[in-house]
């Protein structure tokens, strides 16, 4: 009941007009979160959105409850990001209102592991990025080889077949034996579906398709395993055991080592402007000094990060530090 009566709290606040005097949460806090009025300043310092209509309301609540129920904090996403995910989630559970969705969340874990899904990063494929890709083969060298065991971070991992693209990049630069991938994820079910995951051949021929239009050459399945029955690919332990899997919120977590490389332009885009300055500061505390950061767009020019970097590529958003 305490978690409905909080809910019900910040649905009385937000009827109110909002109050401008309230104060910033302290983002260092261990203690169990509190509900705050829609337009209130939270954890990190960023302002919530102040809900207009029914629908937006119910959609504040929606993620009130997923951050003091489960510890997800998707309050400072992009609202239009937000609002097209839990729609999405709605029709998979045929469900008409965010009031209907957030009650099923609370309630059941099924629910809220179809919503988590649809709030987290879009899963990829290999190498379903040619530039992103071609990039990459550019940039490898550059960052990894001066170091004695370079590491690269893929935060908010698109699942395991970005991982896998990575790793056989490396291998193709000669770098997959000392190079460490750290491929973090939002929650424990995409964690556990990562480390699972294989490569189904039926969709082979689209992948070899992926592969080559990014500049491989060869056969992309001279990278994996065929099972007995014909029907999966598992990536070489070679490479396979060159990536680390872990649990990691990029919302709420600090750094926790440092890195050659860093990428994050695939989750980057769904984050509010807050939230985005909130996490560009955390990708700069984790990057070695000459590293490079692959953004999803270009660092504003009165950033104040910006004086620290320079860009690696013409007219792309990867960097290498300088400062």
């Amino acid at each position: 009941m305490s978690v409905v009566n909080s809910l019900m709290a910040s649905l009385r606040a937000a009827l109110r007009p909002a109050d401008t005097g309230g104060t910033a949460s302290d983002p260092q806090r261990s203690t169990a979160p509190t509900a705050s009025a829609p337009g209130e300043v939270h954890a990190g310092g960023q302002r919530r959105h102040s809900p207009s209509t029914v629908e937006e309301l119910e959609l504040e609540l929606l993620l009130e409850a997923a951050f003091q129920v489960y510890g997800y904090d998707y309050r400072g996403y992009q609202r239009d990001v937000v609002t097209r995910r839990v729609q999405a989630a709605m029709a998979q559970l045929s469900l008409s209102t965010i009031s209907a969705l957030q009650a099923r969340v609370l309630h059941e874990p099924h629910a809220w592991n179809v919503l988590l899904r649809e709030l987290s990063v879009e899963p990829a494929l290999m190498f379903d990025d040619a530039a992103e890709a071609s990039l990459l083969r550019m940039s490898l060298g550059v960052c990894l080889h001066g170091a004695a065991l370079p590491r690269v971070w893929l935060a908010d991992c698109a699942g395991a077949q970005q991982a896998w693209t990575l790793a056989i990049l490396l291998e193709q630069e000669q770098l997959g034996a000392r190079t460490e991938i750290y491929a973090t994820v939002s929650s424990d079910a995409l964690l556990a579906e990562a480390q699972a995951a294989s490569l189904p051949m039926a969709r082979l021929g689209e992948l070899q398709a992926n592969y080559v239009r990014s500049g491989g050459t060869g056969k992309l399945l001279d990278y994996f395993e065929v099972s007995g029955d014909g029907l999966h690919a598992a990536l070489r332990p070679q490479l396979r055991n060159r990536i680390t899997w872990a649990q990691y919120n990029l919302v709420t977590d600090a750094s926790f080592n440092e890195f050659q490389m860093i990428l994050g332009r695939r989750t980057l885009p769904d984050f509010g402007p807050a939230l985005r300055q909130r996490v560009l500061r955390l990708f700069d505390d984790s990057l070695a000094p000459t590293g490079v950061l692959a953004l999803d767009r270009p660092l504003e020019a009165g950033d104040p990060l910006a004086a620290r970097y320079r860009p690696l590529f013409p007219q792309q958003p990867w960097y290498k530090r300088v400062a």
